[in-house]
């Protein structure tokens, strides 16, 4: 048997043990065989995103692509939610592409389950994308979770209902009748109430009082535990009662809102009530945070009435109270975050207090002050050491909605001087990360003419987004930005010169202009030196390789990629890796193929560290191409493999369509010039849709291997091949790239479940559904599901292409 692997995806951990819900989620799991796409749809606390997860993980294995989460609490606008979405997929954005169009074409091989959480701040945009990923993406299911519905087409939706509730009839039992014990929102009560006073038991004492407080809360997940989190300090009875309290006032109030958003929203109120005066202060000025640590807690919430010596305890008292939720980031430390209905009534609470305008300008400037923090050890030479520095990266990661909300308050409150210089500390950042499309909106925001901002700082922000456009192959854009920020910074005297001067520098190197960027690239390198600056010098150095390495100068250049790796020392490991990328580009051009192969791997590596998937993929494809040279096939194949797969995993359309040619290559090299040219038609659509001078050169290259492979097989039949290969999706070209010549293949074509692979089997016997069905003791219906996924993921419409592809894809 082969040992079962742990599904793709990035679904959270639980925080604690799920209860109840067996008969809503064996109702949802049945659901999920027939439609494509559901919405948990109920008022905030009624557990949508819990139901929705504990699904999720209950399918996972059921996708190849696995079960991934998308938290779009934070989501503003259309093209932030489609951010947050291919954030959540580690997806980069393409220079002109909308990043939604990258999505849905990374999306578009996948099976895989997607969860989109909290849908309501974007529904209209959220509505339009789930369209469009039904559209194109035939193995994808979505489920969305909302206060309203999505209303798209093909969207099923399901009212979560309120947990089971005891019988009234049961509530003055002089027992606990099991009826009581065994309900749903009972158990949950207990489950909660024993985690925060282990021991407690429901008896005859407290039978009908906790009954009571379900039923009064009306079965509410949320409600309930918060109820139950005062275990710690009251009796069952005295949370009846005070609870009954509540909802006595509740009823003369306002009754138009729904039953039970009043219900929770009571219950919130109730609990906030029951906080002494310095936890409500605590848990008001939270509200600013989306996520936090302990000491951001103790930067941004403290005054002369709230002491930091204090906030530990009255966060942990919070969390015993089920106001706070405590995770786990990457490196294991504690996070912490409120949950949505919570906040909404923290962010009340401020709002009321007249507080939250001088919160909101303390949390801008706890972030600025990590930010600018970090960026100043990240591109200095020694301490801290890379993994350190790795740690820092992933920091800033965690933070990520926290930056946002810092940089909308600058944006919002006209601040130019301090979101610019947020800007600047996070430049490492979106460019390690690829984020530099997020990048340059907030860039290009922050330097409007009429708001102030010192010059020297303007100077450093315009060759920053000269550098985001050119990681954008904007290449104008970039010059004209870099001539902007230098000539600001000589002006000023300040400023960023030897950055502007390496853009214009590298500008010239993609535009042909090679002998004037290497005198642009030698004063990049003395006025970085000038600044005393570590990381400049060896960038600047590491560009002047580059622009000698394109005049043939290699061995000038392997000097200067040497001199870069000096200047950046081996912490940063960011730079590091750029330089022996270089160096193997350049050993590979000297013919030296195990030292490419070395500097490759050396690159791929550090780029593994921080996640670097594009990156990674770039140095993969070089070394397939070193081995494809040698000729070493097997390696070519499996580097290039990797390669394509993981820029179908990230977007990356360049990183697609040099992967196939290569592959192609590889195919002519094996002899099998009929698949060489249909994998060869494929890579050149995609480098005529992304057009450019790189692509264009690529396309020149195949054009020479089609010309090869016409001579032997004549252009009619070539031109079919080719012709067949330009409409062939780039996931099933690798999958036609990676099949044995002989018939079978190393592992199983296609994106198929595990589950999928047996019903293909008994398909390729001449089963029917129903066969199968009895086969495997499935109903019909669920084999008709199998079945058509099968035919939806490997492009089929018969039974009998399914036969023959098994026939293909296994030795018998």
């Amino acid at each position: 048997m082969t040992p079962s692997r742990k599904p793709p995806g990035n679904l959270p951990a639980e925080p604690n043990a799920f209860i109840g819900r067996e008969r809503d989620l064996s109702e949802l799991v049945s659901m999920l065989d027939r439609v494509r796409a559901l919405t948990l749809c109920g008022p905030g606390g009624i557990g949508k995103t819990r139901l929705a997860l504990r699904l999720a993980r209950m399918l996972a294995a059921d996708f190849a692509d696995g079960a991934w989460i998308a938290d779009l609490a934070e989501a503003d606008s259309p093209e932030r939610l489609a951010q947050m979405v291919s954030s959540a997929l580690a997806l980069r954005a393409e220079p002109d592409r909308a990043i939604a169009q990258t999505l849905v074409e990374a999306l578009r091989p996948r099976a895989m389950l997607l969860v989109l959480d909290t849908c309501e701040p974007v529904v209209q945009a959220a509505a339009e994308l789930v369209r469009d990923l039904l559209g194109s993406c035939p193995a994808l299911r979505i489920i969305c979770t909302s206060r309203e519905a999505l209303r798209v087409r093909g969207e099923v939706i399901w009212r979560v209902p309120p947990l089971g509730l005891p019988a009234t009839a049961n509530l003055a039992a002089p027992m606990p009748d099991s009826d009581i014990a065994e309900c749903e929102a009972v158990r949950l009560f207990l489950a909660r109430a024993t985690a925060v006073r282990p021991g407690f038991l429901l008896d005859a004492a407290n039978a009908g009082a906790v009954a009571q407080i379900c039923r009064t809360l009306d079965g509410v997940p949320l409600a309930i535990e918060l109820a139950a989190a005062r275990v710690r300090t009251l009796s069952a009875e005295q949370i009846r009662s005070r609870l009954a309290g509540k909802f006595q006032l509740l009823a003369q109030g306002d009754r138009t809102a729904p039953l039970r958003q009043q219900t929770l929203r009571a219950t919130v109120e109730w609990s906030y009530d029951l906080l002494t005066e310095q936890e409500r202060t605590l848990l008001s000025r939270l509200s600013v945070f989306s996520g936090w640590s302990l000491d951001m807690a103790e930067q941004v919430c403290v005054d002369d009435h709230l002491q930091a010596a204090g906030v530990l305890d009255l966060l942990t008292a919070l969390i015993d109270k089920s106001l706070v939720i405590m995770d786990a980031d990457a490196e294991g430390e504690p996070r912490y975050r409120l949950l949505g209905t919570v906040r909404d009534l923290a962010t009340e609470l401020a709002e009321a207090d007249a507080g939250l305008p001088a919160l909101r300008a303390a949390h801008r400037d706890c972030l600025l002050s990590m930010a600018e923090a970090i960026a100043g050890v990240a591109f200095v030479r020694g301490e801290p050491s890379w993994p350190q520095r790795v740690v820092m990266y992933h920091r800033v990661l965690a933070e990520r909605a926290n930056f946002r909300l810092a940089l909308g308050y600058c944006v919002q409150h006209e601040e130019s001087e301090q979101g610019l210089r947020l800007c600047v500390a996070l430049s490492g950042y979106w460019l390690a990360s690829g984020e530099v499309a997020a990048g340059t909106e907030w860039v290009d925001q922050l330097l409007a003419p009429a708001w102030q901002a010192s010059q020297g700082l303007r100077a450093r922000a315009l060759a920053l987004r000269a550098e985001l456009a050119f990681e954008q192959e904007d290449y104008l854009g970039a010059a004209r930005f870099a001539d902007a920020s230098l000539e600001l910074s000589l002006a000023c005297g300040e400023g960023n010169p030897a950055s502007a001067l390496r853009m214009q520098a590298l500008v010239l190197l993609m535009t042909g202009g090679a002998d004037r960027a290497l005198n642009l690239a030698d004063l990049a390198v003395a006025a970085a030196h000038r600044m005393r600056d570590d990381w400049e010098e060896g960038v600047a150095l590491s560009a002047r390789a580059a622009v000698l390495a394109a005049r043939g100068d290699t061995d000038l250049a392997q000097a200067a990629f040497h001199d870069a790796l000096e200047s950046l020392a081996t912490n940063n490991g960011w730079g590091v890796a750029n330089v022996l990328y270089g160096l193997g580009k350049l050993a590979r051009v000297r013919g030296d193929a195990e030292a490419a192969v070395g500097y490759f791997g050396d690159a791929l590596a550090i780029y593994r560290q921080i996640e670097a998937r594009p990156e990674m993929a770039r140095c993969l494809g070089a070394m397939g191409l070193v081995a494809l040279s040698q000729p070493d096939l097997p390696a070519a194949r499996a580097n290039l493999t990797r390669s394509v797969r993981l820029s179908l995993a990230t977007g990356q359309r360049l990183g697609i369509a040099r992967g196939l040619a290569a592959l192609a290559t590889l195919a002519a090299a094996q002899g099998d010039a009929e698949r060489a040219v249909r994998i060869a038609g494929t890579a050149l659509a995609l480098f005529e849709v992304i057009g450019g001078a790189q692509a264009a050169s690529s396309a020149r290259r195949l054009e020479q291997l089609l010309g090869t492979a016409a001579e032997q097989l004549g252009r009619p039949q070539t031109s079919e091949l080719a012709a067949a290969g330009r409409v062939m999706a780039p996931h099933l070209a690798l999958e036609l790239a990676i099949t044995d010549a002989g018939g079978g293949q190393a592992a199983w074509p296609g994106p198929l479940t595990e589950r999928e692979r047996e019903v293909a089997r008994l398909i390729a016997l001449g089963m029917s559904n129903r066969d199968i069905g009895q086969a495997l003791f499935i109903s019909s219906a669920t084999a008709a599901r199998h079945v058509a996924n099968i035919f939806g993921k490997l492009g089929f419409s018969s039974r009998s292409q399914v036969i023959a592809w098994v026939a293909q894809s296994w030795h018998t």
